[in-house]
C-alpha cells in the first residue's frame, strides 16, 4: 500500500510538473478552420508533417493566400521567441496546381485590408531583447509590424513594438477615414489587447500617403479594475474639440488613495501635421 501511494503522489507530481510547462498558444493566432487567410513572414516554410523539423516541401512568400483546413491541437505548441502559435494544415494555390501542408501559425497575418488596390498586412515579425532602464535589466519585447503590398510586390513596411505575450490574447486591424489630415488617403489602426486586468492594450495608428506608412506615437491603455488606470487617445480635425492641421494625444491617469478616493490627472500632447510629416508643437 505505501508503494503505491509513493507512486501515485509521484505520478501526481509529474502531471503538475506537465501542466506547469504546457505552452498555450497566443490568442492573436487562433485562426478559424476553411477560412482564408494570408502569410505575412517571407519564405514561410511549407512542412509535410505539423513539426519543426519535419521535411520542407515548399516555401511561400508574404501576401499568398491560404485557406484553413485546421489547427492541430494533437501536436505542441511552438514557441519561438514570445511568439506561441498552433501548427495548421493550409491548401493553397501555385500556378495551376492546389497544394497542401503544414505551416506555424505564428508566421500568418493577424490582419490583413485591401483598400484602392493595395493589400495591408499586419503580423508579428520577431522577438527583440530591450534593456529596461528602470530596472536594469533586459526583457523580450514583441516586435509588430504593417506591410504594404501591391501584388507580390512590397511597397512599404513599418515596426512596431506590442508588448509581452500576456498583450496577445486578440487583435484588430482596420481602415479608418484620414481624419482630415492633409494628403493623407486614411488612417490604418493596429491593435493588440491582454484582455485582463493590469495587462496593457496598444493602438498602433499609420498614415497612408503616397505610398508611404507613416507611424505616429503609439497608445497605450491599461487598467486594474478599482484601482487604478491609465488610458490614452487621439483627437483628431474630424473629432469633437480637433483643430485643423494637428492631432492631439490626450492623456488620462487615475488612482486610488489610501482612503479610496479617485485621484485623476490629464494631460495633452498636440502634434502639427504639414501634409507630410508630424511634430510636437
Amino acid at each position: 500500500m505505501k508503494t503505491f501511494l509513493t507512486a501515485l503522489f509521484l505520478l501526481t507530481l509529474q502531471l503538475m510538473a506537465a501542466q506547469e510547462n504546457e505552452i498555450y498558444a497566443d490568442g492573436v493566432f487562433g485562426f478559424e478552420e476553411n477560412k482564408t487567410q494570408k502569410i505575412f513572414t517571407d519564405w514561410t516554410r511549407v512542412r509535410k508533417d505539423p513539426a519543426v523539423n519535419a521535411q520542407i516541401v515548399d516555401s511561400l512568400q508574404t501576401n499568398q493566400q491560404v485557406m484553413i483546413i485546421k489547427k492541430e491541437e494533437t501536436v505542441p505548441v511552438l514557441k519561438l521567441g514570445e511568439r506561441k502559435a498552433n501548427w495548421y494544415k493550409i491548401s493553397y494555390q501555385k500556378g495551376d496546381t492546389i497544394a497542401e501542408g503544414y505551416v506555424w501559425g505564428g508566421n500568418l497575418c493577424v490582419g490583413f485590408r485591401n483598400k484602392n488596390g493595395y493589400d495591408f498586412l499586419f503580423g508579428l515579425s520577431k522577438t527583440v531583447e530591450r534593456k529596461n532602464k528602470e530596472y536594469n535589466d533586459t526583457e523580450k519585447q514583441n516586435i509588430a509590424g504593417i506591410k504594404v503590398m501591391e501584388g507580390n510586390m512590397l511597397i512599404d513596411e513599418v515596426f512596431f513594438n506590442t508588448g509581452m505575450d500576456e498583450e496577445l490574447s486578440t487583435a484588430a486591424f482596420t481602415i479608418e477615414s484620414n481624419h482630415k489630415l492633409q494628403n493623407v488617403e486614411f488612417t490604418l489602426k493596429a491593435m493588440v489587447s491582454g484582455e485582463a486586468c493590469g495587462v496593457a492594450t496598444y493602438d498602433q495608428y499609420a498614415f497612408f500617403k503616397d505610398k508611404n506608412l507613416i507611424v505616429i506615437p503609439q497608445l497605450m491603455n491599461v487598467a486594474d479594475a478599482g484601482v487604478f488606470y491609465h488610458s490614452e487617445e487621439y483627437v483628431f480635425p474630424n473629432d469633437k474639440g480637433g483643430i485643423p492641421g494637428a492631432f492631439i494625444l490626450k492623456t488620462e491617469d487615475m488612482e486610488m488613495d489610501d482612503k479610496d478616493r479617485e485621484i485623476k490627472k490629464h494631460s495633452s500632447k498636440t502634434y502639427l501635421w504639414n501634409g507630410s510629416i508630424y511634430k510636437q508643437k
